[in-house]
């Protein structure tokens, strides 16, 4: 096991995984920028380093200036946590070069599926239904509306760097083609470094369902179920829970296995993701993400498993723990994103907050970095907290959520648990009658 661990990451991320080193009796060190001095996790490691000024540039994207540090304080391993250059290969590699390990998978995987192009046609190698689009970079606009023609409209442009949502941009006859593919590629080029984009169908009423799964390096794969993450804005998703309302045991069984093949074909090793979109009992394969995913919890929650724990025992050269018959699915879980933004038009909301109170009791989880006086930079992701309730079936979870979203204080910032409150309050939201175009579509009426 692991004697020292550099935690390459900030905010909740960072004091989920530093709790877990604790508690396997594993030494921390923190990497900070100037303003996370006064970060929980920073003045709770064993070992804090600063590496620099406030833009991530400078800072949690600084290969260099990680590794400096991993090196001064003699780290055996590194954890890139949620973000930043948690699915970087060259960073992996790197740090695989400099005798340490990466908490992560292989390079090798972290290149092939952080290509969405390539992963979408690994994937479809293997066996897993994917979107009719191009097969892979979309080169031109005459290019593009060919291929339209051949899946029909709408038609999705989409980043094949990167994900969450950057670079994805929906085109509905062949007139706004044009417009639509510059707009895409400028924005990929800006988020990722890369302009390259692919097309798919553009799925009218899908649900956003994904897997998480975990495999060793000996061969052994488990999944942890399905989270339903269909509430989103822009494609960045507000709430999540696990099981989701509109697969059948049939359905649910037929993914998880499927999933647990694909991996095992793989050879993937550590802790990932599978991303589909769900329509007319169809699973179609958007991406796979392999890292830490911040909707994790929700996972533990219904599996009871440590999915942290997990991936660093697995890092280690450990077998898995468990196997999937030891795991027992119980109750419901549903995690909401607690963002420093205006719940209304979603302008981040930096700043110091005044007062705070989290709420607690039983099937009540807090995962947040967050203290009174605390000041909020804007440097950075507007997730301070994330909110989740657990409880023996789905009712009872929004009975909690509600009492949970009603105690919690945080003044001084706008926040988004005013947006949860309405969410829990609506009767479509109740019934499980959404996808992922609900929250934009019905904003206005909340």
């Amino acid at each position: 096991m692991f004697k020292k661990i550099l935690i390459a990451n900030r905010g909740d991320s960072a004091i989920r995984i530093l709790r877990a080193c604790k508690e396997m009796g594993i030494k921390t060190v923190a990497v900070h920028s100037l303003v996370d001095e006064s970060l929980m996790h920073v003045k709770f490691a064993d070992e804090s380093v600063c590496i620099g000024p406030n833009r991530p540039a400078d800072t949690y994207l600084n290969m260099s200036t990680i590794l400096s540090a991993a090196e001064l304080t003699g780290a055996d391993a590194l954890h890139p946590g949620v973000g930043f250059l948690s699915e970087s290969e060259k960073f992996a590699e790197i740090v695989k070069l400099h005798g340490m390990t990466f908490i992560g998978p292989d390079p090798i995987h972290l290149a092939m599926m952080g290509d969405k192009i390539i992963a979408k046609n690994t994937m479809e190698s293997l066996g897993l239904p994917v979107i009719k689009g191009s097969n892979g970079e979309v080169k031109n606009v005459d290019e593009a509306k060919k291929i339209a023609e051949r899946s029909g409209y709408p038609v999705l442009f989409k980043a094949a760097a990167g994900g969450g949502g950057k670079g994805m941009k929906v085109a509905n006859s062949p007139e706004e083609i044009e417009n639509v593919f510059k707009i895409a590629k400028s924005e990929a080029k800006a988020s990722f470094g890369n302009d390259s984009v692919y097309m798919e169908r553009y799925l009218s009423h899908p649900r956003h369902i994904e897997i998480q799964i975990i495999a060793d390096s000996y061969g052994n794969v488990v999944h942890l179920g399905e989270r339903d993450c269909s509430i989103q804005r822009s494609h960045q998703k507000l709430l999540e829970e696990s099981p989701s309302t509109i697969l059948s045991l049939e359905k649910r069984e037929e993914i998880g296995k499927i999933s647990k093949k694909i991996i095992k074909d793989l050879g993937y090793v550590g802790v990932g993701t599978l991303e589909f979109l769900y329509e007319n009992e169809e699973f179609f394969f958007m991406e796979m993400n392999t890292r830490l995913q911040v909707e994790h919890g929700v996972s533990e929650e219904v599996s009871g498993i440590d999915i942290v724990k997990e991936q660093i025992r697995i890092a280690a050269g450990e077998k898995l723990s468990v196997e999937q018959s030891d795991i027992c699915f119980k109750g419901h879980a549903i995690e909401f994103r607690i963002n420093a933004e205006n719940s209304e038009t979603f302008i981040p909301s930096p700043g110091k907050i005044d007062e705070l109170y989290f709420p607690g009791g039983n099937g009540v989880r807090v995962d947040s970095h967050i203290y009174r006086n605390y000041v909020i930079p804007p440097y950075y992701d507007s997730l301070i907290a994330k909110i989740i309730i657990h409880a023996e079936n789905r009712k009872e979870c929004f009975a909690k959520a509600k009492c949970a979203l009603n105690e919690l204080v945080i003044d001084g910032i706008f926040t988004t648990a005013d947006l949860h409150k309405k969410l829990l309050q609506n009767q479509d939201i109740i019934d499980g009658n959404f996808d992922i175009h609900w929250l934009e579509s019905n904003l206005r009426n909340l």
